[in-house]
C-alpha cells in the first residue's frame, strides 16, 4: 500500500496519516484543538506532538476554549510544570490567548469553521504532488489566514503553521498522488 513518504514506518505516524491527516474538519471545537496543537509543534517535529496529544487534552481540559479562556496564573504555572505537554511558557500562554480570540471570532462570525474555511473559498484545495520535492510550506491562503488570525489576537499562527493546519484539517489535500489516501480524500470533499 502506497503512503506519503513523510509518515515513514512509525505506527503513530502511520495511523495519523491513514485516519486523520487531510480529512476535512468542520467542527469548531475540533478545529480549535488542531490549531492549538499545530502551534505547539512550532520548532519541533510533529511526532512529538502526536505522542503528547493525550497529554494536551488532559492538561488543557479537553482543549475546550470556553474553559481555557478563563485560565488564571495558577493554572498556567501548573501547565508549565506538566511533563505531558511541551512546557514552553510562550506556547502555553498563547493557547489561553487563542482560546479567548476563538470565542470572539465565534461570537462575531457565528462559526469558527465558516471563518476558517472562507480562506479556501469553502472548497478543498487539491494538490497534485508526486514527491517531497514538490511540497510547499506556505500558500497565499495560509498567508491570508495567518495575517487575519494575528490581527484577531492569535499567537503561534505564522503562515507555515497555518499551512500545516490546513493540510491537517483537510482544507488542502496534499497527499501524494500515488498515496492510497489521495483519492479517498478527494471523494470525501465538502
Amino acid at each position: 500500500m502506497n503512503r506519503c513518504s513523510w509518515c515513514g514506518e512509525d505506527p503513530i505516524y502511520v495511523k495519523y496519516h491513514d485516519e486523520q491527516w487531510g480529512v476535512p474538519v468542520y467542527d469548531d471545537q475540533e478545529l480549535f484543538a488542531k490549531l492549538i496543537l499545530e502551534g505547539a509543534q512550532a520548532g519541533l517535529s510533529w511526532i512529538t506532538i502526536l505522542k503528547k496529544q493525550e497529554g494536551y487534552y488532559r492538561a488543557f481540559d479537553g482543549l475546550v476554549p470556553e474553559i481555557m479562556s478563563n485560565y488564571k496564573e495558577e493554572k498556567i504555572q501548573k501547565l508549565i510544570g506538566d511533563p505531558g505537554i511541551v512546557r514552553n511558557k510562550l506556547k502555553i500562554r498563547a493557547a489561553v490567548t487563542n482560546a479567548q480570540a476563538f470565542l470572539i471570532i465565534q461570537k462575531e462570525k457565528g462559526s469558527f469553521s465558516d471563518y476558517l474555511w472562507n480562506f479556501v473559498g469553502n472548497e478543498v484545495i487539491t494538490s497534485n504532488l508526486k514527491n517531497k520535492m514538490e511540497v510547499r510550506v506556505t500558500s497565499p491562503e495560509s498567508d491570508a489566514m495567518s495575517k487575519d488570525l494575528k490581527k484577531k489576537g492569535f499567537k503561534f499562527v505564522g503562515s507555515t503553521i497555518c499551512y500545516a493546519f490546513m493540510q491537517a484539517v483537510g482544507m488542502v489535500n496534499d497527499h501524494f498522488t500515488n498515496c492510497f489516501r489521495y483519492e479517498q480524500i478527494r471523494e470525501i470533499g465538502p
